[in-house]
């Protein structure tokens, strides 16, 4: 069992995700500007979304032609519900071919920036400029509103390019181009026109509000049982275990695995925080012998996975045992991860998660699940571990993956080549940090890599290892682009680690983008 979000003490504006890529885009930008938003399957009735009392509904871009044989569709009576109905891309097509309208090929594609023109003023475009950029990507577009629809923008290629429908019950707006993405520069101001100037939302959704609710609620669920939270050392379990401890005071027990696959420093901090700031009863299990002869002679990286993976769970699970009466389990788990593990709303994901460092534990011990931050992007959770009182440190701290070093030591994993690595890292870290570059990178990490080659040290030949640099810059981490790194900041890392890591003698920069490579090389 699972927390699911309640929609009913709030304002919601759900949005049917059709596919598109930036479905879970519009869904960020609603609550940006302050109403609770989530993805819900194109399938959900009209009935269904009755009962959540929605201030308005959005219907999401998506891959599909309308008038193919199996698209994506919705029920017709949403657009009769009495609330505002917005669709973007494929969901001003789908508006109109349900309505009456017609939906063709269009003469001409549009992908990229398009310059609109306002041919009408109306509430979704107050306050924005009669010419502006937009960002298209469609080969359909409304060929023939029929007359149902009144046009209110155009762009050179696109006659329809924004429509209204008003009647008795109807309050349908639609826009060809795409509005949640940056590439439209007063994007967010046509959301907001339409959430406040149409839907009349007040903007409840504030980041206090929903602490004081997931505690609440978490409170009442937990009762007086125990819970156990697995830290990892990153920022959504220490934002669970912050909230839990708000919630249930010393009910709540941490259990933190020292793999031997960590970064510097990340016990001391984990143990610094939970235990001495937040008196937190934290258990930690020093398990790096175990880890490592686990990993001995594997050099296959989803052997590495499996193998830390079944190993995390019968170290956590013996830890466990030794709290008494404890009923649930906490998992910092996020709304992209519900997305991307094929259980969210819209229900169409792939199931891309294929490590949690928990994963399976639920089911193993007979836990309950609580998952007080699965309504929460990323972003979203970082504000609530900075109001929870979390040092900055943890909160801002970038990502790190499940199995830990031992997937950026590429080859055999041994503890001389993980401490050279840490070293590697913690110099790249410290100047990443005083240049100030910290907060506008989303990751940066050092990779060993599983070769070795010449150099000349001093008056010597070398023959030593190669370690790779990794930094990227991305807003959901399903894709990425490489960062562009000042060059003396380079050279500095450069610098550094040759001469003060022992066994280094040459470092490259990976300048790969995701896709095609992936974040991290294993």
């Amino acid at each position: 069992m699972t927390d699911r979000p309640n929609t009913q003490k709030r304002e919601v504006v759900p949005v049917l995700d059709f596919g598109g890529q930036t479905a879970q885009l519009i869904a960020r930008r609603v609550r940006d500007a302050g109403v609770f938003s989530l993805l819900v399957a194109p399938t959900i009735s009209a009935k269904e979304l009755a009962a959540m009392s929605p201030r308005g509904v959005i219907l999401s871009g998506g891959p599909c032609s309308v008038y193919e044989a199996g698209a994506p569709t919705c029920d017709p009576a949403i657009f009769h519900l009495g609330v505002p109905v917005l669709g973007i891309c494929y969901g001003m097509q789908l508006a109109a071919h349900l309505m009456g309208g017609a939906v063709t090929s269009a003469d001409h594609r549009e992908f990229g920036r398009a310059q609109l023109s306002l041919m009408t003023r109306s509430e979704l475009f107050a306050g924005i400029p009669d010419k502006t950029t937009v960002w298209m990507s469609h080969g359909d577009q409304v060929s023939d509103t029929k007359g149902r629809f009144e046009t209110i923008a155009s762009t050179p290629t696109c006659p329809n390019a924004a429509v209204l429908w008003r009647d008795a019950d109807t309050n349908f707006y639609g826009v060809q181009f795409h509005p949640e993405v940056t590439h439209t520069p007063h994007g967010g101001e046509v959301i907001r026109n339409f959430l406040y100037e149409i839907c009349k939302c007040k903007g409840d959704w504030r980041m206090s509000q929903f602490a004081e609710a997931a505690a609440a609620d978490a409170q009442s669920r937990i009762g007086s049982s125990q819970v156990i939270c697995g830290l990892s050392g990153g920022v959504d379990s220490a934002v669970v275990a912050a909230l839990l401890h708000k919630a249930v005071g010393t009910q709540l027990h941490c259990v933190f695995v020292d793999t031997g696959l960590l970064r510097s420093g990340e016990r001391q901090l984990v143990e610094t925080t939970f235990r001495d700031h937040f008196k937190i009863d934290l258990r930690v299990v020093d398990a790096e012998r175990d880890f490592l002869s686990d990993l001995a002679g594997v050099i296959d990286p989803q052997e590495k996975r499996r193998r830390i993976g079944h190993r995390f769970i019968e170290v956590f699970k013996a830890a466990a045992t030794d709290i008494r009466n404890a009923e649930f389990l906490a998992q910092g788990t996020l709304y992209p991860d519900v997305i991307e593990s094929g259980h969210g709303h819209a229900g169409t994901a792939a199931g891309i998660k294929l490590h949690h460092n928990v994963g399976g534990l639920p089911e193993k011990l007979g836990f309950k699940l609580v998952e007080p931050l699965r309504e929460l992007f990323k972003d979203e959770a970082r504000k609530l571990g900075e109001l929870l009182g979390l040092p900055e440190q943890l909160v801002w701290r970038h990502p790190f993956p499940g199995p830990g070093l031992a997937v950026r030591v590429l080859g055999e994993v041994t503890k001389p080549r993980l401490d050279l690595l840490r070293e590697c890292d913690e110099i790249l870290l410290e100047e990443i940090v005083a240049a100030n570059l910290y907060r506008s990178t989303s990751q940066v990490f050092a990779v060993l890599l599983p070769v070795q080659s010449v150099g000349v040290m001093g008056d010597g030949r070398t023959y030593e290892h190669c370690v790779a640099i990794r930094a990227v810059e991305t807003q959901d981490f399903m894709s990425a682009d490489w960062s562009r790194l000042p060059y003396d900041v380079l050279a500095r890392i450069s610098s550094r680690i040759i001469n003060e890591v022992r066994g280094v003698n040459r470092v490259v920069y990976d300048i790969s983008s995701k896709p095609p490579a992936t974040i991290e090389w294993e």
